[in-house]
């Protein structure tokens, strides 16, 4: 079989499962290769808001924001805000909690619609991620959005307009209502040629399986 291999993601920049998911995946992929496959690949990711309801500046930490939304304890938060970290950093991300800002991210995900758009879709998905969970940037806001595009090679006054015009809102709406159809309620959730979909931050070796599983048939 000589066609790319498909791989849909839906995701959200604010989710630690999701970061660590594409770690993973990236790991599958190089086992995929190792092990003498040389079938092509297409990743393009979709968008999922969490937490929809959550304002630009939301103030408080992701403790405060776990308590409210999960409706769990101060120290339940904790625990899980710490499992969560040691995972990571088994995967080589370094989250510094203390330092996120925890924001909306409908803008993000416009941004990586215009990103896809300009093949860039992938760096930008990376970098925006990098920005929220290790380097403490606001990624709700349109200024450090632009920045962060520029980085990657996009347009800074061209990102801009795009934000507030919401040029790409329809195509965030578009990909929450097909992960509704498709039955998707939480993420990282991926699917591989359409035809088979696995649920979470999934060890290499899975992923590794599922795109074996998907050159045939």
């Amino acid at each position: 079989m000589n066609d790319a291999i498909k791989i849909d993601i839906w995701s959200d920049v604010v989710c630690p499962w999701c970061y660590i998911g594409k770690r993973n995946l990236e790991a599958g992929l190089a086992r995929f290769k190792a092990s003498g496959d040389s079938v092509p690949f297409d990743i393009e990711y979709h968008s999922f808001e969490l937490s929809p309801d959550t304002p630009v500046d939301f103030e408080g930490s992701i403790s405060d924001f776990l308590m409210g939304h999960r409706g769990v304890s101060e120290d339940t938060a904790q625990q899980m805000i710490d499992r969560v970290v040691g995972i990571a950093a088994d995967v080589g991300l370094d989250y510094d909690y203390p330092s996120i800002q925890h924001t909306n991210t409908v803008k993000a995900h416009q941004l990586l619609h215009h990103a896809k758009v300009k093949g860039l879709q992938i760096e930008m998905k990376e970098r925006l991620m990098r920005a929220y969970f290790v380097e403490g940037r606001h990624i709700g806001h349109d200024q450090v959005l632009a920045e962060l595009a520029t980085e990657v090679g996009l347009d800074h006054d061209q990102v801009l307009a795009t934000i507030q015009s919401q040029e790409y809102l329809g195509a965030v709406r578009t990909d929450q209502d097909r992960a509704r159809q498709l039955g998707i309620g939480g993420v990282p959730f991926f699917v591989f040629n359409m035809k088979l979909g696995l649920s979470g931050a999934q060890p290499p070796e899975v992923f590794e399986k599922a795109l074996a599983e998907a050159t045939t048939g």
